[in-house]
């Protein structure tokens, strides 16, 4: 659900207005479809629990904290021991903009906690809608975000200038009774299409109902019911600062490594 380039100029693969628009919506449907982003949160507060000092001036960050059309953070007030984000970075077009911008607001040594959908969300409800597409219209309009990577998120904390990033995710697996009750789970969290790109025009009831059967078909479970899969990567980096561990240059460390392992160094180009 992200735009992972790494452009200067990045394309708008997202309609920021349309975004706002589905986050509208989502309050007004009854139900209770917070369940990803509260584990989420618990997350997060389980590794700012496994930092052991004290974190004073503290930032939740969500969508009304940046301008929606270009992107630019708008947080009040001094700068910040920690800021978090949870589940809202993944709709972003200039994230390495958004993420450079969050690292500015930071202390020097100050945290930056982050939780967002990753490559592997949704990947059955994608796989669905395109083949049935391709099916029915032998053409394909992308209905599903572009998620980014756990190996293109630890880039961009780099490149935006984050020190001793760390990268980790997990799967989360919920089972639904069909298709359809998960699309309503999804326009409930405000996780509607906003790819610029998407096709305007109504596929129609066939395409849903091939699509419901398509899904059922091929990613149910014993019990029949539909599987959707959620990757939830965790982003933690740091702003820099002198006190910071350093790596150890080349070739200064004290103990050689086949000393530490009890066994006869062979030099490159030596036969063992």
């Amino acid at each position: 659900m992200v735009n992972p380039s790494t452009s200067d100029s990045p394309v708008k693969v997202f309609e920021s207005y349309a975004r706002k628009r589905a986050l509208n919506r989502a309050e007004s449907i009854d139900g209770d479809f917070g369940f990803l982003r509260k584990h989420a949160a618990e997350n997060i507060e389980d590794r700012r629990q496994d930092i052991k000092r004290t974190l004073k001036d503290m930032l939740m960050l969500q969508p009304a904290h940046w301008d929606n059309e270009i992107e630019a953070l708008d947080v009040e007030g001094q700068n910040f021991d920690l800021i978090t984000s949870v589940l809202d970075l993944h709709a972003v077009n200039d994230l390495p903009g958004l993420l450079l911008q969050i690292r500015q607001r930071l202390k020097p040594d100050g945290l930056f906690l982050g939780a967002m959908f990753g490559g592997e969300t949704l990947h059955q409800l994608r796989t669905t809608l395109m083949q049935t597409e391709i099916d029915l219209k032998n053409g394909v309009s992308p209905r599903v975000f572009p998620f980014a990577d756990k190996q293109q998120m630890g880039a961009l904390l780099q490149r935006a200038g984050y020190a001793l990033p760390v990268i980790d995710s997990e799967i989360v697996t919920v089972t639904y009774d069909n298709m359809f009750k998960l699309m309503h789970d999804l326009r409930g969290m405000g996780e509607t299409n906003i790819i610029a790109e998407r096709s305007r025009k109504n596929p129609g009831k066939e395409f849903f109902m091939k699509a419901a059967e398509h899904y059922q078909k091929n990613f149910a479970d014993a019990d029949g019911r539909i599987e959707a899969t959620f990757e939830i990567i965790y982003l933690i980096g740091w702003a820099p600062d002198e006190s910071q561990q350093k790596p150890l240059k080349p070739g200064s460390a004290e103990k050689r490594l086949s000393d530490a392992l009890n066994t006869d160094e062979i030099k490159t180009g030596d036969k063992p």
